[in-house]
């Protein structure tokens, strides 16, 4: 898109918060956030993100920059949060190249286990304030009546066109996460091969660092262990291929969770690929996740005792 095209604020910004503007636009894309592929005039490449935001980003963008400073494979912001107007606003590194790992056997689980295990270990050291609310995939625990956390867009949608079994997984999963009172722990909530870029068999870069989040390690890894392979339209791993990514984390993490803590990492998978499903459903997307979840829903309700 040509640089005139560009939001109203964005090239005073750039100027006040990064030495130089936009001379080329290298990329756009919106989905919670929007976000910037910027060629400034001194040649630097960058990324600004801009997002509606209720108080998490400055907990999210602190978070990021200790893992680059730790050497974790991310981008390293540039500035800090600044809000313009209803926006809370960054920069960081554009962090080019690598290649998106497609697949979902229990194998490339087990190469995302390693790199989750990894990343929750080193924000598990960290001291920043729970970014809440949580993003709405993983916000079973909200106070909205019904299921759902609410959300105007899609709650105004025709809910005659979600599945009934879609729902009825849900309901069943949130009950068994609502039940077990585990402590939260800091953790990524948006870990699919779409944000993961690979160089080999070593991780390059984690994105989506705006999906941080505080719920239960447990829950976070099970969320992850079943939305691990999507890459564009979510998806569902296969039931072996979680298993697979729960015991690598545990080994690697050196800590066998608890007959609980197992029950909770089935039932989040099952929460997020229900909200998923939910969301396509009511947007025209992709049927897959829907799909996947009928036929794997018996067997991991059976899993998280629910």
């Amino acid at each position: 898109m040509p640089t005139d095209e560009l939001p109203n604020w964005l090239p005073a910004w750039c100027l006040d918060h990064l030495g130089g503007e936009p001379a080329g636009v290298l990329f756009r894309t919106q989905q919670a956030s929007m976000v910037f592929g910027l060629r400034l005039a001194d040649g630097r490449d960058v990324v600004v993100k801009a997002r509606a935001d209720a108080g998490r980003a400055l907990s999210c963008v602190a978070a990021q920059a200790r893992m680059a400073e730790q050497g974790f494979a991310c981008a390293r912001p540039l500035t800090p949060v600044v809000g313009v107007g209803a926006l809370a606003v960054h920069a960081e590194e554009y962090r080019r190249g690598g290649e998106v790992l497609h697949g979902n056997s229990p194998d490339i689980a087990v190469r995302c286990a390693k790199v989750y295990a990894r990343l929750t270990a080193e924000l598990a050291g960290m001291t920043v304030a729970p970014p809440l609310p949580n993003p709405p995939w993983v916000r079973w625990d909200h106070t909205d009546a019904g299921v759902w956390p609410a959300i105007d867009f899609l709650d105004n949608l025709d809910q005659g066109v979600v599945p009934e079994h879609v729902v009825q997984t849900a309901e069943q999963a949130r009950r068994r996460l609502l039940a077990a009172g585990l402590p939260c722990v800091l953790g990524h909530a948006d870990f699919e091969a779409q944000n993961l870029r690979w160089q080999g068999r070593q991780v390059w870069a984690v994105h989506d660092w705006d999906s941080l989040v505080w719920q239960p390690e447990a829950a976070l890894v099970g969320a992850a262990s079943g939305s691990f392979a999507s890459d564009g339209p979510p998806t569902l791993a296969p039931v072996e291929s979680s298993e697979a990514f729960l015991v690598a984390y545990q080994d690697i993490r050196r800590r066998l969770f608890t007959a609980v803590e197992l029950e909770i990492a089935w039932a989040a998978s099952l929460w997020m690929a229900a909200y998923n499903a939910r969301e396509m459903a009511l947007c025209g997307g992709a049927p897959a996740g829907a799909d996947a979840l009928r036929v794997q829903a018996a067997e991991r309700l059976r899993q998280a005792n629910a």
